[in-house]
């Protein structure tokens, strides 16, 4: 009986460290195949970053860890303008003149726009015109909602920083007209886009009484620019002398992206302009297009 429970107690001895050595092989594998998973510190969110987080009117504080949850951005690809086409059709004459008094009337139909804007983004499996149609619709939305935020007034320019107030969230992001113009829109290598959207002066192009859509944009903005270009109180052009609007002159590495600035003209006119044509730039009348 004594050399039974030794035998018995060797074997048992055995299979335990056998079982062991099992389980630490094992677990080696599983580490070893694990994917790793880096462990990232929150992240601090300072002034400048704040900016484009944080209504302009809500109290700041350096450093302070955000969590907040995302919202969740309706995917789309093709957002309907209607709303916007209709508020255009009721309010601006085909000359581009807004009739802001009455648009107040309509500010909440307005908002209600710049609301679906915020939830339909366009995400990455858009196309190029349907991004464009965005933000050339949301930017004339937004600049005419500024006008109505401060109206009666008789130029944009009597409001502070006008293309710098963040006024507007899309997103999870608020928004100003010179990120829209300057960050968005002129990165799309699209120079019609100029033509498109509005300052709500009288010196800028028209603001079309119909909402641009992706299935007829590249129609639309030949449009637009055809327009801007032929129209006297914009624009004086012939053969050897150009006064053009300072769009031209401001934004003149826009037109140069496939030639010079008269190729791009001769694009868009009926007369052919001499490359020796004389260039000068007319002043800027900023007064409100009503």
């Amino acid at each position: 009986m004594k050399y039974l429970l030794i035998l018995l107690t060797i074997i048992t001895l055995s299979s335990c460290s056998g079982t062991k050595r099992v389980t630490e092989n094992t677990q080696k594998n599983i580490e070893k195949s694990a994917p790793v998973t880096e462990e990232r510190e929150p992240v601090k969110v300072t002034n400048n970053e704040e900016k484009d987080t944080l209504n302009p009117n809500q109290d700041k504080t350096d450093n302070v860890i955000k969590e907040v949850p995302p919202k969740k951005i309706k995917s789309t690809k093709t957002f309907n303008h209607s709303t916007w086409h209709s508020l255009l059709q009721k309010h601006v004459s085909n000359n581009g003149n807004v009739n802001y008094k009455n648009f107040k009337l309509d500010r909440g139909k307005l908002t209600n726009y710049i609301t679906l804007l915020a939830e339909h983004m366009p995400q990455d499996s858009c196309t190029k015109k349907d991004k464009l149609a965005y933000w050339i619709n949301a930017y004339n939305a937004m600049t005419i909602d500024l006008i109505l935020r401060y109206y009666p007034v008789k130029s944009i320019k009597d409001i502070d920083k006008p293309w710098e107030q963040r006024f507007w969230k899309l997103g999870e992001k608020w928004y100003n007209l010179n990120e829209i113009e300057h960050q968005i829109l002129r990165k799309m290598d699209e120079p019609r886009i100029h033509f498109a959207i509005v300052c709500a002066s009288f010196s800028c192009p028209k603001l079309q009484n119909e909402a641009f859509t992706s299935s007829n944009l590249d129609e639309q903005l030949t449009h637009v620019t055809k327009d801007f270009l032929s129209d006297s109180d914009r624009n004086n052009i012939s053969k050897n002398n150009l006064e053009l609007s300072k769009i031209f002159q401001w934004f003149s590495k826009d037109f140069k992206q496939s030639g010079s600035l008269i190729d791009f003209l001769n694009q868009y006119t009926e007369i052919t302009i001499s490359n020796k044509a004389k260039k000068k730039f007319k002043a800027y009348n900023w007064n409100l297009n009503e």
